[in-house]
């Protein structure tokens, strides 16, 4: 079927510019008849059917509308698309294409919605610094060359639109803690209400109406912060729709095409950039740029005095080989509390192991899985009483010292008690520091004589306090007369002369 913008060529060019039939065909690519059944045609072309024929659903028809009309009932995410409708009519034995069904699918959900069912909202005015909405997405992205699936935390202003987001590798209590410390010190203070999901780590149970009970953690964050948190009515994303419409529009400003970069810390630092880049956008609703009025809600923020000290905590028990399991990977910690309770602070970047309300480990967090995260230094205690377990123990293999270092730790343990030999060096440097041991080691290659005993030898000799040039001494100190070196003076002091026998 021609549309009317052809037809009303053909009309022109004909009776108008007077070209023949068969010019407009061959120019038009068109035949003839064609051109000449719309020389008289004045009105919209309407297509004769007016409604696809499914020749092959026949029978298939009833059981597909007795599917529709179930689900219908189940919340949306339960509904079953036209994709998987098409599937499960195949395992029934349907034969035709999946075209028909997805037809099918589309009017009958047109006629069974109800006469002006689409939903109505009202336009929603904020006040500057009153209300900031929050959500997560899952986006793809490429970190140090890995393909994965990540979690972003998205915040919005309601007033003045400005946009903050920041990545994580997971969806956690933690990272939320994370996020609003990074997304209250990028706005510059903190807004009067926080709006959310029902998401676990904010609420616990969902009571009748807008009522819900808080997690107990979160409310100490909400605490700290003193803003007002609001939970959504499930499956009511229009109560939070600026964020909702902001996840859309990020992943395609952001993450399209496919972002890769070194790490989350160099991903996060370009978010926060190109969020304040974002801001120069025109403002939907009123005059000037979201980042003009970002500028003036910043005086309706409450300032921060102090980020929160955000993490999750658990009691553990240190294992036998001095290890603490948390998202199963294990952890170092120092021998003393092998068998011991620690209080494992588990943070979004880091993890920390506290005792007797002192911090004893520390490790960047690792978000693989069966990873072994050592310090040797933890383990330094145990070599005292078993040195052979330096040659095998999975915290000095793995351990990447500097090559000074390396190379006279293999030359040591060539020689008889070596690995007793090189414990010693290794107790010294744990007060006196690597770096000395690291400069011991570099004199003993350049001398050619490598032994713990010239290793120790350098060691103390770099470690020992200089001697002072000038000694600053009161008057009553001061030397009068120089002594002079005299041996006469012993037999004075003796008071008798020596005895020969």
């Amino acid at each position: 079927m021609l549309s009317m913008d052809i037809i009303a060529e053909i009309r022109r060019r004909h009776f108008i510019s007077h070209e023949s039939i068969s010019a407009i065909a061959r120019d038009l690519k068109l035949s003839r008849p064609t051109v000449r059944k719309h020389l008289k045609t004045t009105a919209s072309p309407a297509y004769q059917r007016a409604r696809q024929p499914q020749p092959k659903l026949g029978r298939f028809q009833s059981i597909l509308e007795q599917w529709l009309e179930t689900e219908r009932h189940l919340p949306k995410t339960q509904r079953r698309t036209a994709q998987r409708l098409f599937e499960g009519l195949q395992a029934e034995g349907y034969a035709g294409a999946y075209d028909s069904i997805q037809r099918f699918v589309k009017q009958w959900k047109s006629s069974a919605a109800a006469p002006g069912s689409k939903q109505a909202f009202v336009p929603l005015v904020f006040a500057p610094g009153e209300v900031c909405q929050f959500d997560w997405s899952h986006e793809q992205v490429e970190i140090n060359g890995v393909f994965q699936t990540i979690k972003v935390a998205h915040f919005r202003l309601t007033y003045s639109r400005q946009c903050f987001v920041v990545a994580y590798p997971r969806e956690t209590q933690e990272m939320v803690f994370d996020a609003h410390d990074r997304a209250f010190a990028f706005f510059g203070g903190v807004p009067l209400r926080m709006v959310y999901d029902n998401l676990k780590a904010v609420v616990d149970t969902i009571l009748v109406g807008k009522e819900r009970q808080f997690n107990r953690r979160f409310m100490v964050l909400a605490n700290h912060y003193l803003f007002e948190p609001v939970a959504c009515t499930p499956a009511s994303g229009w109560e939070k729709g600026q964020v909702e419409n902001q996840v859309g529009n990020i992943r395609e400003w952001l993450f399209t095409p496919l972002a890769r970069f070194a790490s989350f810390a160099a991903l996060n630092a370009w978010l926060s950039q190109r969020c304040r880049e974002l801001g120069a956008r025109q403002h939907p609703v009123y005059e000037g740029s979201i980042a003009s009025h970002w500028e003036s809600e910043r005086t309706a923020l409450r300032p921060m005095s102090a980020a929160f000290d955000g993490y999750v905590e658990a009691m553990l028990r240190v294992s036998s080989t001095c290890l603490v399991c948390v998202d199963r990977n294990r952890y170092s910690v120092p021998a003393i509390h092998a068998g011991k309770a620690v209080s494992v602070r588990i943070r979004a970047t880091h993890i920390e192991i506290v005792a007797n309300s002192i911090q004893v480990a520390q490790h960047a967090r690792c978000f693989g899985r069966d990873q072994l995260i050592c310090d040797p230094w933890h383990y330094l205690p145990i070599l005292e009483k078993k040195p052979g377990a330096l040659r095998h123990g999975a915290p000095f293999v793995q351990w990447e010292l500097p090559p000074a270092v390396q190379q006279v730790r293999d030359r040591i343990l060539k020689q008889p008690k070596g690995d007793r030999a090189f414990v010693e060096l290794l107790q010294m440097a744990r007060t006196a520091g690597l770096d000395v041991l690291q400069v011991a080691c570099e004199l003993a290659l350049e001398h050619g004589v490598v032994t713990a005993a010239v290793v120790l030898n350098e060691m103390r000799r770099l470690i020992a306090p200089a001697q002072p040039a000038v000694l600053n001494l009161p008057d009553q100190l001061q030397l009068k007369h120089a002594p002079q070196a005299n041996c006469a003076r012993y037999d004075d002091l003796r008071g008798a002369q020596h005895v020969l026998h």
